[in-house]
């Protein structure tokens, strides 16, 4: 998110900073405490109000900045609903094999990160579950030419390049110049 003609969107940080005793904040966490996904209208509508919000405060650009949406879409249906605001160029399919691997990531993120929907094994396998369930048919859903995998658990900074090595030339053909 802090690489210039890029912006990250995270669906993840968006529910995560809600107000907890707000009744959207009690509404995620009743899902994200189970595993569970947080409704697609409810999802759709908050991010369509979220980067309405972006653009209105000039914190993103349309022409000038490639949106990279992480954690939404979550479905086929999100992906449909979503269709009309978005122009797919690129899906980066971040692999995962090792499952026990990403469970301990996780929960080390947990931690390090304070995040109590990362804390609970049972709920990251729920996660997991639901991931096998809902999410991942959306592969299929995309052409298979526009979808690009990248290996997870490799070290962050060659997770950053192997990224950027399937962003950039999105980002060179989709953007204006960037001038910071």
């Amino acid at each position: 998110g802090s690489i210039p003609g890029f912006y990250h969107f995270s669906s993840g940080d968006m529910f995560r900073a809600l107000d907890k005793n707000s009744e959207l904040g009690k509404t995620f966490l009743s899902y994200s405490t189970k595993g569970l996904l947080v409704p697609d209208e409810l999802t759709i509508r908050m991010w369509c109000e979220y980067m309405a919000g972006r653009v209105t405060a000039h914190a993103y650009n349309p022409q000038q900045q490639l949106l990279l949406l992480d954690g939404i879409p979550r479905t086929v249906n999100q992906a449909q609903v979503m269709a009309p605001f978005v122009n797919v160029r690129k899906v980066v399919h971040l692999v995962a094999r090792d499952e026990e691997e990403m469970v301990r990531r996780m929960k080390h993120r947990a931690i390090k990160e304070h995040r109590p929907d990362d804390a609970d094994e049972r709920v990251i396998r729920k996660r997991f579950e639901v991931y096998h369930s809902e999410t991942q048919p959306l592969l299929d859903f995309f052409a298979p030419d526009l979808v690009a995998e990248v290996v997870a658990t490799a070290t962050p900074a060659q997770v950053l390049h192997d990224m950027l090595h399937v962003l950039v030339p999105v980002q060179e053909k989709a953007c204006t110049p960037w001038e910071g």
